[in-house]
């Protein structure tokens, strides 16, 4: 019987792993064995979350060409709704 590869995680549960990875290896009680392990599964989640951010920004800019607009606007947090 072949072997399936785990499923990716969604970007929000790779996120929420990868905060509690980070927190259990900032207590410092894990073994070189256990952190090198806990590194590696970091790795493979940060480049998760990137691959999903960058699947999100092509999406966008597929979108918003359908709609006419050539150009991506920079976005500015502190602009009032229009």
């Amino acid at each position: 019987m072949a072997k399936r590869s785990p499923k990716k995680p969604d970007f929000e549960t790779a996120l929420a792993e990868l905060e509690t990875l980070v927190e259990k290896m900032e207590q410092g009680d894990l073994s070189l064995d256990e952190s090198l392990q806990q590194f590696e599964r970091g790795v493979q989640l940060t480049r998760s979350c990137q691959q999903a951010l960058k699947d999100a920004e092509q999406k966008v800019q597929i979108l918003l060409k359908k709609d006419g607009q050539d150009t991506l606007e920079p976005f500015d947090s502190n602009a009032e709704p229009s």
